[in-house]
């Protein structure tokens, strides 16, 4: 008689770990490849239908040392480090981190209501962000390391938003290819759910979600503060909660199949893209898509508490356009453009405006760095794209509105005297010369967003999953091809000189809401 192999943690990843107190001595690498070892046992678990095996092996991950740290880490290196929560507490120093690896216990944690807090959207609406404390976060990213390797196994092939390895690039290659097609569909619908993080039913996640239950309730029964009174949660996600996006797309997937489902395969011409909750689908007849793919839509969301949005649920014909992911998709009689989305290039525009007036009193030299990574991270989200007459019209653009600048400091002096000034160290270009150490010098120039080259985003594979080592050798491919791309557009951070002044602040702030790479273009 064969023993049952039993269920241990890799070395180094069980709760008895006693690792170096210097915070920056922990051997990173090896404590990831700890979780993702367990991460990728946790997907292949999943995949072959062993859901108890994948439950033990979460419990497993959740109460490793090395999830923990991670966790830690995850919540104190991302743009919300320095936010806190209702009891005002941030993570600096090497003990305070430590220390708070060691308190994420599940026996006795009971979470802190949520901070509620608004920003402005576009329609000029206030969308509600809660955000938890950094314990509470701490908390959902170390579940949410037990759970990725879940969603990821049990995803749409055709989902591309907050998932590893995939990107807006993809969704849009995607919609490329889809309707690119002299025999593509015709007709699409564009969807948008109301609401999506606020209306999910707690009942669905709590029945649906493979992970721990009685955390879960906690999490989503929280509550949030308002003006010093506590109100009640009886439905929805918080958007300022590191699980929040998995939760959702855990509620969303499905949704691809139950419209396919509705459907002929021959010749509705349906195909479906979704992108966290913005999604749109194809069809061969505006009839198809009004009586076969929206009511398959509307019953998928109402199972979980979602309905879609009047307003933003829309049927377009394909040569008349419609915008997804701030991108603009319209057919030219037989040629399909994928160009920057005419309200993101306004938008775009007003923030470049606000930043070179706000920075009138700043040198040469600082603008320079706060105005580069705007324009380059801008054209590196859209070069994938027609996108080039768009990116010489920009550079018109900032050139007028750096002259104007030039005249406003030096009101009293001739235009000769401002081009050499300002324009000269790199000839008709807005570029200063810095002094370095032995006689040394170095030209800093604006960045032209002409200068990005267009390149063609190669689509991930549907199926591709970050946590099957069938497909390693493949995401490390990509990864390879993406540094390449970095390398061949020069796409590095500019180094700040100098201390933005308070309104440079404030609207950095806000400009950070604009596309870029990162999340993971």
């Amino acid at each position: 008689m064969k023993k049952e192999k039993q269920m241990t943690a890799p070395p180094g990843a069980d709760a008895s770990f006693d690792p170096p107190r210097n915070w920056k001595a922990l051997s990173w690498s090896a404590l990831q490849q700890q979780v993702r070892r367990l991460q990728v046992r946790i997907a292949k678990a999943i995949k072959n239908g062993q859901y108890r095996r994948a439950s033990a092996l979460q419990w497993l991950l959740t109460h490793s040392r090395a999830a923990k740290l991670l966790a830690v880490r995850w919540v104190t290196t991302n743009r919300g480090a320095k936010t806190p929560g209702v009891d005002n507490v941030i993570w600096r120093t090497d003990k305070q981190k430590f220390t708070a690896a060691d308190n994420l216990k599940r026996q006795g944690y009971k979470p802190k209501p949520l901070r509620r807090h608004y920003i402005l959207k576009k329609n000029g609406k206030l969308r509600p962000l809660s955000i938890p404390t950094l314990h509470d976060r701490a908390t959902q990213a170390l579940y949410a390391l037990a759970l990725m390797p879940v969603a990821e196994t049990l995803a749409d092939s055709n989902s591309y938003g907050f998932r590893e390895g995939r990107s807006c690039a993809d969704a849009l290659t995607h919609a490329h290819t889809v309707l690119s097609r002299k025999c593509s569909a015709p007709w699409v619908l564009e969807g948008d759910i109301r609401a999506c993080f606020d209306e999910i039913s707690h009942k669905w996640l709590l029945q649906h979600v493979p992970m721990d239950k009685q955390i879960l309730r906690k999490w989503l029964k929280a509550g949030y503060w308002e003006k010093g009174q506590l109100y009640p949660t009886s439905k929805g996600t918080p958007q300022g909660g590191i699980i929040s996006p998995i939760l959702a797309n855990l509620a969303l997937d499905g949704m691809q199949q139950a419209i396919m489902q509705a459907v002929s395969k021959q010749g509705d011409k349906v195909n479906f893209v979704r992108y966290a909750d913005d999604f749109f689908a194809t069809g061969a007849t505006k009839e198809i898509l009004e009586q076969k793919v929206r009511p398959a839509a509307t019953a998928f969301l109402k199972e979980r508490g979602l309905e879609l949005s009047e307003q933003k649920t829309v049927l377009t014909h394909i040569q008349e356009g419609f915008d997804f992911l701030g991108h603009t998709v319209r057919k030219f009689k037989d040629k399909l453009l994928t160009t920057p989305a005419k309200s993101s290039v306004a938008a775009l525009r007003d923030k470049i405006r606000i930043c070179i007036k706000s920075a009138l009193a700043l040198p040469q030299a600082a603008l320079l760095d706060q105005l580069n990574p705007i324009i380059r991270g801008w054209a590196y989200y859209y070069r994938h794209g027609a996108a080039k007459r768009t990116f010489n019209r920009l550079d018109c653009f900032v050139y007028r509105q750096l002259w104007g600048w030039a005249k406003r400091r030096h009101p009293e002096k001739s235009a000769k005297w401002k081009q050499r000034k300002y324009f000269s160290a790199v000839e008709g270009t807005f570029s200063v010369r810095l002094a370095k150490d032995k006689g040394k010098s170095k030209i800093l120039t604006l960045y032209r967003a002409a200068s990005t080259p267009i390149q063609r985003h190669i689509k991930i594979q549907g199926a591709a999953n970050p946590y099957d080592p069938d497909y390693s050798g493949y995401f490390e491919l990509r990864r390879r091809h993406r540094r390449r791309e970095d390398q061949a557009t020069g796409n590095a951070p500019t180094p700040q000189r100098q201390n933005p002044t308070r309104t440079v602040i404030h609207w950095l702030q806000f400009a950070a809401e604009a596309p870029h790479p990162g999340a993971t273009v």
